[in-house]
Parts: C-alpha cells; sequence; structure tokens
C-alpha cells in the first residue's frame, strides 16, 4: 500500500527500527528515538543497495518520490546512483583554489605566461576566494575581489582578473563541480579599460629618419643587430630577443626562420621569410653569437636572452621617448605602411601571427601563403632601403611604386 502523509506522520518509534513501504522501491525507516528517514531500494550489477534520500519532514513524501525517480533515470542509464550522490557531495566542498591548481596544469602556457598567471593568482585572487567552495561562488563575491585591485589604479589587471577567474569557473562547470559562471553577470560593474596604444612611427619620412639612427647605434653590436632586425621582421619583441640559432635556416634558396609554437603567442609554429637583408644581418651576427644557442644572449649570462627593455632602453638612447617608438611598436609601423601600399591584409595579418577569428579564414590561412609572404617580406625590407636613402639624401623619393614594380 503506498504512503500518505497522515500514515507517515502516524508512524511511531518502536524498541527496533521498522520500515513503511511505498512504491517503486521507495520506504521510511522508522528509528527508535522517532527519526523518519528515507531509502530507496534498487539493484545495481545484480546487487542490492540502499540510497538514502533525506529525513522526513525536511523532505515529505513527494519530493522523496521525485528524488527517487531522479535516481530512477540514472540508474536506467547504467550509473549506479549512489556514486553519481557521492560525487555530486564531494564537488559541493571543491574549493576555487582546488580548482584553479587542477585548471593550471591543463594549460599549455609558455613560461612567461605561467608566470604571470600564477601571480595574478597567488597574489591578487587566491587570497580571497581560493577557500571557498566554487559552486558557492557569488558575482558579489568576485566583485569585491577584483576592486580590491581596481581601487589600487589597476583597471585593467582588475578585467584580467575577472576574466581570468571566469575561466576556471567554467572549467569547474564543464567538469560537474560548479553550476554557472557568476562572472557574465559582472558586465559593465568594472571601470572601463582606456586602451593605449603602443608608440610607433608610421610617416615614411620618419622611419627613414629612424633607420639611420638605428644604423648609428653605438651600443653592444648584439643590440644593435637585434634594432635592424627589429624593422625587417616585425615580429613581437620576446619572440626576437629569445630566438635561437637552431631556428634559422640562412643557406637554403629561400631562407626563413621557424619560431616554435612554445614562444609564440598563439602557440602555433611561425614561418618569417628573411629577405636578403636580414640575411645579411644574421650573417654579420653569427661570428659573434654563432656558437652559442641564443642570437641575443644576456650580458649576465649567454644562457638567458637579452631583457625585455634592452632594445627600448636603446631607443631612448637614440632620442626616441616612450610616448614615440618602442620596440613592439615595430609591427605597428609595418602593419601601417604595408596596408597602405595594397598588400592583401590576409598576408599581412598572416606575417604578424594575428589570431583569426573566423574559423573559415583560419583553415584557409593555415596554408600559410608562404610565397606571397615571401614576396611581401622582401619588397618591404627594399620599401626600408628606399627610406632610409631618403633620409640621406630628400631628392630619393620613397615611392611604393618604385619597390612594387622591381
Amino acid at each position: 500500500m503506498s504512503l500518505t502523509d497522515s500514515r507517515i506522520r502516524a508512524a511511531k518509534p518502536q524498541a527496533k527500527p521498522y520500515k513503511l513501504s511505498d512504491e517503486k522501491g521507495l520506504l521510511l525507516l522508522v528509528t527508535p528515538r522517532g527519526a523518519r528517514l528515507w531509502r530507496w531500494r534498487y539493484r545495481y550489477v545484480g546487487r542490492e543497495n540502499m540510497l538514502s534520500l533525506g529525513a522526513y519532514p525536511e523532505i515529505t513524501l513527494a519530493q522523496a518520490r521525485d528524488r527517487r525517480d531522479e535516481s530512477r533515470k540514472v540508474l536506467a542509464q547504467g550509473i549506479d546512483p549512489a556514486c553519481v550522490k557521492s560525487e555530486a557531495r564531494e564537488s559541493k566542498h571543491v574549493t576555487f583554489e582546488a580548482i584553479t591548481r587542477e585548471w593550471l596544469e591543463r594549460q599549455q602556457f609558455a613560461p612567461k605566461t605561467r608566470a604571470k598567471a600564477d601571480w595574478m593568482l597567488d597574489d591578487l585572487i587566491l587570497p580571497y576566494l581560493g577557500r571557498r567552495p566554487i559552486r558557492e561562488l557569488t558575482a558579489p563575491e568576485i566583485l569585491a575581489a577584483v576592486r580590491r585591485i581596481e581601487s589600487r589604479g589597476k583597471h585593467e589587471t582588475a578585467h584580467r582578473c575577472k576574466w581570468r577567474i571566469g575561466q576556471i569557473i567554467r572549467y569547474a562547470v564543464a567538469t560537474g563541480r560548479a553550476d554557472r559562471d557568476p562572472t557574465s553577470d559582472l558586465r559593465g560593474a568594472l571601470k572601463p579599460v582606456r586602451t593605449i596604444n603602443r608608440a610607433a612611427i608610421t610617416a615614411p619620412h620618419r622611419v627613414g629618419q629612424l633607420l639611420v639612427a638605428i644604423d648609428s647605434y653605438s651600443g653592444q653590436y648584439t643590440t644593435a643587430a637585434a634594432l635592424k632586425l627589429a624593422p625587417l621582421l616585425f615580429v613581437r619583441p620576446g619572440e626576437l630577443r629569445a630566438a635561437e640559432w637552431s631556428e634559422f635556416d640562412l643557406d637554403c634558396a629561400q631562407p626563413e626562420w621557424r619560431i616554435p609554437a612554445a614562444r609564440m603567442k598563439m602557440r602555433e609554429e611561425h614561418v618569417v621569410p628573411l629577405a636578403r637583408q636580414a640575411v645579411d644581418v644574421l650573417r654579420d651576427l653569427q661570428p659573434l653569437t654563432g656558437r652559442g644557442k641564443l642570437l641575443f644572449p644576456s650580458l649576465v649570462s649567454r644562457l638567458r636572452p637579452i631583457s625585455d627593455n634592452t632594445l627600448n632602453l636603446a631607443l631612448r638612447r637614440l632620442g626616441y621617448g616612450k610616448d614615440e617608438m618602442t620596440a613592439h611598436g615595430f609591427r605597428a609601423t609595418a602593419s601601417t605602411l604595408l596596408n597602405e601600399t595594397g598588400f592583401p591584409p590576409d598576408i599581412i595579418e598572416r606575417q604578424l601571427a594575428h589570431a583569426e577569428r573566423n574559423k573559415v579564414r583560419a583553415a584557409y590561412n593555415r596554408a600559410q601563403r608562404l610565397n606571397e609572404r615571401r614576396d611581401m617580406m622582401q619588397k618591404w625590407a627594399d620599401y626600408l632601403d628606399v627610406l632610409r636613402s631618403s633620409a640621406l639624401n630628400p631628392k630619393v623619393v620613397p615611392i611604393w611604386k618604385r619597390v612594387a614594380e622591381r
């Protein structure tokens, strides 16, 4: 006979525990102390099991039946409901820090990126959110944590921290340890970041003057070589300063530099075709550092590359302020002038190693289009020669058409 609320309330404790049966394996266990506990009896792989569904009256008869039915659905899929309940109980108490450590170990970060992530998490986020069960984290808690950073004037860092927290919580959602990402509720809650583009010279006549200044640089020869290569190759400064001789092929018919995926921002191998002028700079540098691993070893240790600031400091020595030109600015210089010439944007973006957001175009770009890029890189190097000559001799007119028609 099915249970009713009146029958349950009338159940009195006895000297020994006894059971009142409902439908489909649901039963109520009445203990000698008067507790009334819901249980569900089921069979899994031939063995009888008992699953706890809560206590009456906190869990009503209707709710107990709903829980039984949910467990029956799980069982119908060949899964033991007791295991599901155990995992759910454990996941309820998994902390944000535990998920963070697990997520970090699954990321293929470059050493520099991993160091930044560790600093951000260990110093700015985990001290305030680390001990909280990740399933219980709320938007106001996360906002309070990132506003500590914002209050110190670190607006961009606060936004990055919010983004990183969201990444970790979404991983927890995907692995069943959280229900939703509350950082999506924080849209507009932080002060917007004012984007400041890195300083770059893009006027052709001023680029020519810069090239002449670089040729006159009297500091370390390796730094001078890096300065000469920066406008020719326009890779990211970190990719240039950490370049290794094993990545270069200077002797083939079409010299190139293959930067391994581990050192690229987008984690894809990047090919840089080398123009004749770039090869000449590399040939001059080879007798100095070619026996070692790095093109530009530090003065402190030949096992480490020059520092992040070396090229920027060299530009300051040449008289270019930080609001005028930066090492990263050579990329903007090349991008601006190449786009003005009519080179296909796809080729320029591919050579800049920018991520393609459109998946169809990304698949197309994987073909690399190396022949077109080789042609562009040589014409770009030739154009830089024209700009340099025009700075030395104003009668030389730096017109792209002259270079493109060669």
